[in-house]
């Protein structure tokens, strides 16, 4: 049976929304290599740098799950509406502090903390609303065109981030042109139609509605394991905020090199999202989700072993193919599996997990590397991250076991929520 590969964007709102993201997220992706290469310039402190991802996800533990009820409770357009230009002025006070020579490495830990804050009320209402503009047979294709969208973002934004902290501007630039670019999601999400709120039963922003996510977690081991692996997996594999020291100290790159180093996973990311978009199932999702983190965790070892530039691309490309098979399978079953009304809820817990894994293991990376070495750190927690695997295939055999033919049957009412015609 052939598959239409691209069939979620045959959605008018998932064009906009796709076309919105992919501008926006370019502009966040150079924000975020010149972030990193902005404290490293300020510090030369590989503490300094992990407490990047600290300022990240202090916000989304504190925010998220407000997020999560918000989503479910009102207009997800809206919502990303006051999210999206909460980031934009952010990026605009670091542009001109930057500019102004006010910078230094607290104001930029502030911001990336502000950032931080909006995108945990964002994060929660933008991902439910795919499954609200296309219909339940075309969400995984959604999620897999979103990956190859991201990753496209990530590839630009590196790029060109590197090539303008290198020569054409410097970081000051860089976070000029973040903030226009969210211009591109707004001016999306303004053409796109009211996504009905639910029930007005549901709409209620209590502490009530927050644990209703935590009992649905815990009613479903499939996906509180794929949470787990995935909050393990991003701890301990993650190389990404050491990367600068990589560069400059292991490699002998400068900027130009970061760039296109920060860009290595991306490659991979878009490969592995073009295959799968060419599969409309998935047999064993849990097991193939489980070997992708694997080959993430073995990829990052050698990663850190390769002391050659193009081997370090080679390796690097290889973890963002794992992570991307990853992200799309776990996000495909949570969607899924998941009650529309529940959906903004879920989304938010696993921010959490998705957020907080990567982001303390930047820490965590960042005072191994103190100790050991920047090598021995990425080494260190490529293991883990197999290690983690291998725990997890023993201790969640629902994740291990699970049967994609039951997919679409868990619950029926997953996709409640009226969706466009193909036509529209």
């Amino acid at each position: 049976m052939r598959v239409d590969s691209f069939a979620a964007l045959r959605y008018r709102d998932f064009r906009l929304l796709w076309f919105g993201q992919l501008v926006s997220m370019s502009g966040t992706q150079m924000q975020r290599v010149a972030i990193a290469w902005h404290i490293y310039l300020l510090t030369h402190d590989p503490i300094a740098l992990g407490l990047i991802g600290v300022f990240r996800v202090l916000p989304v533990l504190a925010f998220s799950l407000i997020g999560g009820v918000i989503a479910d409770a009102q207009d997800r357009r809206r919502v990303l509406l006051f999210t999206q230009t909460g980031m934009m002025l952010a990026a605009a006070m670091l542009a001109w502090l930057t500019w102004a020579r006010l910078d230094s490495a607290p104001v930029v830990y502030l911001l990336v903390a502000l950032t931080a804050v909006a995108g945990s009320f964002d994060g929660p209402a933008r991902q439910s609303l795919v499954s609200n503009v296309v219909p339940r047979e075309h969400v995984a294709n959604a999620f897999s065109l979103n990956s190859i969208m991201g990753e496209v973002a990530r590839v630009v934004g590196a790029s060109v981030g590197g090539l303008v902290i290198g020569g054409l501007g410097g970081v000051g630039t860089v976070y000029t042109l973040n903030a226009l670019s969210y211009l591109a999601i707004i001016g999306a999400v303004l053409m796109m139609r009211p996504v009905p709120p639910v029930k007005l039963e549901q709409r209620t922003v209590n502490l009530q509605a927050v644990f209703e996510g935590f009992r649905y977690m815990r009613q479903s081991p499939v996906i509180m394991g794929a949470m787990l692996m995935d909050f393990l997996a991003t701890f301990f594999g993650s190389a990404t905020v050491l990367l600068p020291i990589i560069a400059s100290d292991v490699l002998h790159v400068g900027a130009q090199g970061y760039g296109i180093l920060s860009a290595a996973p991306s490659i991979g990311s878009i490969l592995a999202g073009l295959v799968m978009t060419m599969r409309s199932h998935f047999r064993w999702p849990g097991r193939i989700m489980l070997g992708a983190v694997a080959v993430y965790g073995v990829a990052t070892i050698l990663f850190g072993l390769s002391s050659f530039y193009t081997l370090s691309l080679f390796f690097f490309a290889f973890t963002g193919a794992g992570d991307t098979i990853s992200m799309i399978l776990r996000q495909t079953i949570r969607q899924l599996s998941t009650p529309d009304s529940l959906r903004g809820r879920m989304t938010s817990i696993n921010m959490i997990f998705a957020l907080g894994g990567p982001q303390f293991g930047d820490m965590e990376a960042g005072i191994v590397a103190q100790l050991f070495g920047a090598p021995a750190a990425v080494i260190s927690g490529g293991v883990g991250c197999v290690l983690a695997v291998l725990l997890m295939l023993r201790l969640a055999p629902a994740l291990r076991d699970f049967d994609g033919t039951t997919l679409h049957q868990m619950h029926p009412d997953a996709n409640a929520a009226p969706v466009a015609t193909a036509t529209d």
